[in-house]
């Protein structure tokens, strides 16, 4: 039987308290692996995750992802370590450069040099973590300190990126790589091409996971189950700034990114259309329809990476959020 691994993720725009609460809480019931909860701009994905440690027994929750641009790297150690302390060691901290249009339309910070800004803070975190004192700029005069709580060397950090600059920054510094709206077939090539820069960087004996799943929607109408993963999928195209868009189109799908945009003039995040032209990109990253028909196709991600990790639209009901999490589990 193919890998089991399977884990949860989010988008930001579900932001019910809640429903990811319990969503969680299922999952660990499940047996799933991993639950990632994202951090956009609405709330502080890190007491969320606080929260379902403290409800959960078994299940490894993970920041999906935390902005280099929204903490300074001293908070996002503290943060981790906290978290990793009242987990029981069943946390990841995932980080990533975020979009311009979240990092200058939401925290009023300029996306100048994301790379370096991204490599800077990973690397400055790890170093907190390790129990070393906190990096200075060559003009501070005030004495660098340590964390003050139990070093945690061994936290692991999983990063996302699409572009080459940051998969290069995440195959080079990370534990893993998260990235998302990533095609199943593209994994077959791009993961060694990851390991080959890994192993460049010395590291090719330690651990990497990588994390990726499709977009799931179980109905027993296949038309409306694949309205929900269309509209995801065409507001990440049409409205999320550029990194997805280009992203796609890099991986080979060009007519079909413009194709979806061509048919979203007005991008609404409840009610997007992919059109038949684009039918092929949406099957790369989306599983729809009935139970049996979404579990044989999440099934097909299982060799594709470490973690499967089903994606849940935002906003559904909780009997279709059930039905999906239910259809994806392990076992």
């Amino acid at each position: 039987m193919a890998n089991q691994r399977r884990g949860i993720a989010l988008t930001p725009m579900e932001t019910r308290r809640k429903v990811i609460v319990e969503m969680a809480i299922l999952a660990d019931q499940l047996g799933y692996e991993l639950f990632s909860v994202p951090e956009g701009w609405g709330f502080d994905s890190t007491l969320v995750l606080t929260e379902i440690a403290l409800k959960t027994k078994q299940i490894t929750v993970m920041s999906g992802i935390l902005s280099v641009w929204g903490r300074t790297a001293g908070t996002i150690a503290m943060n981790a370590a906290t978290l990793a302390d009242i987990s029981g060691g069943r946390y990841v901290l995932g980080l990533g450069a975020s979009t311009k249009a979240l990092v200058e339309g939401f925290h009023g910070v300029p996306f100048d040099k994301p790379t370096r800004q991204f490599r800077k803070t990973v690397r400055s975190v790890r170093q907190i973590l390790d129990g070393e004192r906190a990096p200075q700029p060559d003009d501070m005069v005030s004495r660098a300190l340590k964390l003050g709580q139990p070093a945690q060397p061994d936290l692991p950090i999983y990063l996302a990126g699409l572009g080459p600059q940051s998969v290069r920054a995440a195959a080079q510094l990370s534990d893993g790589w998260f990235p998302y709206l990533v095609t199943r077939d593209r994994f077959e090539t791009w993961v060694p091409d990851i390991m080959k820069i890994r192993t460049r960087a010395g590291r090719a004996s330690d651990p990497f996971t990588v994390i990726a799943g499709p977009n799931v929607s179980v109905r027993s109408d296949e038309a409306a189950a694949r309205e929900v993963v269309a509209s995801n999928l065409a507001w990440y195209v049409c409205a999320m700034g550029d990194a997805y868009s280009n992203s796609i189109t890099n991986q080979g799908y060009a007519d079909e990114v413009a194709a979806i945009k061509a048919a979203n003039p007005k991008p609404s995040p409840a009610h997007g259309e992919v059109p038949a032209e684009a039918q092929h990109l949406l099957d790369q990253l989306a599983a729809y329809g009935s139970a049996e028909k979404v579990r044989a196709t999440v099934e097909s991600w299982d060799d594709a990476v470490d973690i499967n990790a089903i994606g849940i639209p935002p906003s559904l009901p909780w009997d279709q959020i059930e039905a999906a999490i239910r259809a994806g589990a392990p076992g």
